[in-house]
């Protein structure tokens, strides 16, 4: 089975193409999903997290207080790289294992939707990187108006993620999305398609695919 990598930047519309895959019938693999199923209350990597950054954290219902962490993660890079360092291995073995039943199901292609996928070196794991883009200008926008934060709040949120134009460089495949979300997922399925049909990397020194 051919792993096919989805990513994006906050708010470049990755989890709308994601969507629109799916309806189309294909195999799609949500890392966000997989790291909340692993740290689940009453799991090692909870019980690890709440050890290192105190138990504060964990909610009242025993769940991962997720909107504490996040403050902690954009506040500090090397707090998020310590909690990388406890959820990352428990989602790869996840996924894995996931990778492994829909092979079995008879899944010729599937796409593992990873947000931070150049960020962790997953890149060089997959048959091919598809990027769905929109320029920085446009994510702060997007991001301000989705989430109601500040200029300074929405930047800090950026600044946490690879520059999405430096993923554009590194993508094999590049989703454009400057216009309606309809527009976006009207992509969908000729980029399946030509997946389906073999695209996968890109030459040495070529351009990106480009939808």
């Amino acid at each position: 089975m051919r792993l096919i990598g989805l990513t994006g930047g906050i708010a470049t519309g990755k989890s709308t193409f994601a969507a629109a895959l799916r309806e189309l019938g294909a195999a799609v693999i949500d890392a966000d999903a997989l790291a909340r199923e692993a740290v689940r209350r009453g799991s090692a990597a909870l019980e690890e997290i709440a050890h290192a950054f105190g138990p504060e954290v964990v909610g009242a219902d025993g769940e991962l207080d997720r909107r504490r962490m996040a403050e902690l993660v954009f506040a500090d890079p090397a707090v998020r790289a310590r909690l990388e360092a406890i959820t990352h291995p428990a989602v790869r073995r996840a996924m894995e294992r996931e990778t492994q039943r829909l092979a079995e199901a008879g899944h010729a292609l599937a796409f593992y939707d990873v947000p931070l996928l150049y960020e962790v070196g997953l890149d060089r794991a997959l048959d091919c990187v598809v990027l769905v883009y929109a320029p920085p200008e446009v994510q702060r926008a997007r991001l301000m108006a989705r989430d109601g934060l500040s200029p300074a709040d929405a930047e800090a949120r950026l600044a946490a993620q690879m520059p999405i134009d430096e993923k554009a460089a590194r993508a094999d495949v590049v989703v454009s999305n400057q216009g309606s979300l309809a527009e976006l997922r009207a992509k969908a399925a000729p980029l399946l398609a030509a997946l389906r049909a073999g695209l996968g990397r890109r030459l040495p020194n070529a351009s990106p695919a480009r939808y």
